[in-house]
């Protein structure tokens, strides 16, 4: 099921599922602060923070070389256990401006199935990029390793 941007969209619930129903809810993936796009997830899929959508993707292509979006997609899925998936509607955006920033360059080509496929390959300034993102992820989620860890003070 695509999502589109802002929408807030609840499927018929098949009543066999209808318990579980309550816990599903939009996955929430941003590149920017004005720009909210949502993504299907099931019980055990989680949101991923604002901005991380850029890192993931150049690093998959860092790790992979040469894909095609679909590729992507499957490798960000399997690498985190099911916990993130991508649409349609999320990815090939997110390639086009990253393309549009000269991070990946993209060609037309066949795929292993004989379909005609998008290949997207980072370039020296993905590669560039890509550690800045890292060593941006690694200070913020430090710091928020750091709050989580905090306990709480007894009280007075």
């Amino acid at each position: 099921m695509n999502m589109g941007i802002g929408q807030n969209h609840c499927p018929e619930v098949d009543p066999r599922h209808a318990r579980n129903h309550h816990r599903a809810r939009p996955f929430l993936l941003t590149v920017n602060r004005s720009l909210l796009l949502s993504i299907d997830m099931s019980e055990s899929r989680s949101e991923v923070l604002q901005g991380t959508l850029d890192l993931l993707i150049l690093k998959t292509l860092e790790v992979l070389g040469t894909q095609h979006g679909f590729g992507i997609a499957r490798r960000l899925e399997q690498v985190s256990a099911d916990v993130l998936a991508l649409n349609q509607g999320t990815l090939y955006p997110a390639l086009l401006r990253l393309e549009q920033q000269g991070l990946i360059t993209s060609e037309w080509g066949t795929s292993s199935n004989n379909r005609r496929a998008r290949y997207y390959a980072l370039t020296r300034r993905g590669r560039s990029q890509l550690a800045a993102e890292i060593a941006q992820w690694q200070r913020v989620s430090g710091a928020v390793n750091l709050i989580v860890a905090q306990t709480a003070s007894p009280a007075a």
